[in-house]
């Protein structure tokens, strides 16, 4: 029901929302920065908070057009080289005369698009040919396509794994580290010529016994029967998805912005500010930003709840219970494959040693062939985004990727992407 209320609420305020986009647009030229239009920034600054508010459920786009390889500008287009009603496997096509190393970045089913990880796959292109997770809203589909629980996103993540073919790799970040170590451990027991030859997990809650977040108690506090009743609806008939059961992915979006509430406020008055003072600069970055974070999608419901419960309740990976259509899986199998587990010292979501558990469980891997960082200077976004990510962490995975290359060379400041309210992002 609630669904129903949130949607007619964004419908009716959808056309003053347009309005005041389009009044701020124009009163934005008739601003020369003199005391003498203080009163048309006030009016501007206004209208354009009242704009940036509006929640979307529309994917934003990745924008990459080009990207510097060595010392030459290629371009980059995006093609889509597999897909089902549930997703698509997205290829960021580049030009470049030397085979690159193929990476499948996995995304977060979590309230957010593909388009999260824009900064991520940014540091990846120059030196990878990048494959990655372009998950659907579930509004969008059809109850004919059937469910989508684990057993299907791990499905997914082996078909597009095995796309990539031999000596690919995967990088999963924040929720997919267990779907797709549970895809890795399957494969490498099969002996998938697929088999990754590295496995990037990033702040994923692997074992959420360890330091557990006020997320991971919430998740503790009730029964699944609680959060089927309270948290899952059903998409209105309007849409394509109608009648299908989900978790909407505005009940994502208000669980993070509650967690840190302050700095959401602090954000926006910072933007009207910022708008007064002619800092165009951070008020671009501030659109950018929230134009991301503002994009939510609705979740499969039984991806959802079969998350809360074998995930963060039952901790089935963790304490060897978690199976696939049936068959265990066993992280001990996994004996070839390079393994990174990356932390972030202030993340509030999935805290320090989480991650780093799957060390324990890939219990068939050579000691050489499992690293781990702790980046104890950010939140949980800056994990994957902004310039810890470009400077400190991505060349741990360029070495992870390939032993044989050195170090990687950070890309210019003015080209890496702003991280905004650190701490708040969700994956």
């Amino acid at each position: 029901m609630y669904y129903q209320l949130y949607q007619t609420q964004a419908d009716l305020m959808a056309p003053f929302r347009a309005a005041a986009r389009g009044m701020g647009g124009m009163l934005r030229h008739f601003d020369n920065g003199g005391p003498e239009t203080f009163g048309v920034r006030q009016w501007t600054a206004a209208l354009e908070l009242l704009a940036s508010t509006g929640i979307t459920h529309l994917r934003p786009p990745f924008g990459f057009t080009t990207v510097m390889v060595g010392n030459q500008e290629v371009t980059v287009e995006e093609e889509v080289v597999a897909s089902t009603p549930f997703g698509q496997l997205l290829h960021f096509k580049k030009d470049v005369e030397v085979p690159q190393p193929k990476i499948l970045v996995v995304a977060p089913m979590s309230g957010h698009f593909a388009t999260l990880l824009r900064g991520t796959v940014q540091v990846l292109l120059p030196e990878n040919d990048v494959y990655i997770t372009d998950w659907a809203n579930a509004r969008d589909i059809p109850t004919s396509a059937g469910r989508f629980g684990m057993d299907e996103f791990i499905e997914h993540v082996i078909a597009y794994q095995r796309h990539l073919g031999p000596g690919g790799h995967v990088l999963a970040v924040c929720q997919p580290a267990v779907p797709v170590l549970a895809a890795v451990a399957l494969m490498a027991e099969d002996k998938d010529p697929a088999t990754p030859a590295s496995m990037t997990l990033m702040a994923g809650p692997i074992d959420t016994r360890v330091r557990p977040t006020e997320v991971n108690k919430l998740a503790t506090e009730h029964d699944i029967g609680w959060f089927e009743r309270h948290l899952i609806d059903t998409v209105p008939w309007r849409f394509q998805g109608g009648g299908r059961r989900v978790y909407p992915g505005i009940a994502q979006l208000s669980a993070f912005v509650s967690m840190n509430l302050d700095r959401h406020v602090k954000a926006h008055v910072d933007y009207y500010r910022n708008i007064m003072g002619g800092d165009s600069m951070r008020a671009d970055a501030h659109r950018k930003f929230y134009d991301e974070y503002l994009a939510v999608m609705d979740l499969p419901a039984e991806f959802y709840l079969e998350t809360v419960k074998g995930v963060f309740q039952d901790h089935d990976l963790a304490t060897g219970k978690m199976t696939w259509r049936g068959r265990p899986v066993r992280p001990e199998a996994i004996t070839a494959t390079r393994l990174l587990t990356v932390e972030a010292g202030r993340d509030d979501i999935c805290s320090v040693g989480q991650t780093e558990a799957a060390a324990t469980l890939c219990s068939g891997l050579p000691a050489e062939m499992k690293f781990h960082h702790l980046q104890g200077d950010v939140g949980h976004y800056g994990v994957f985004n902004g310039r810890r990510w470009a400077n400190e962490i991505y060349p741990l995975v360029r070495k992870v990727i390939d032993p044989e290359r050195g170090a990687a060379a950070p890309p210019p400041a003015e080209k890496q992407l702003p991280v905004m309210v650190q701490d708040a992002a969700p994956a």
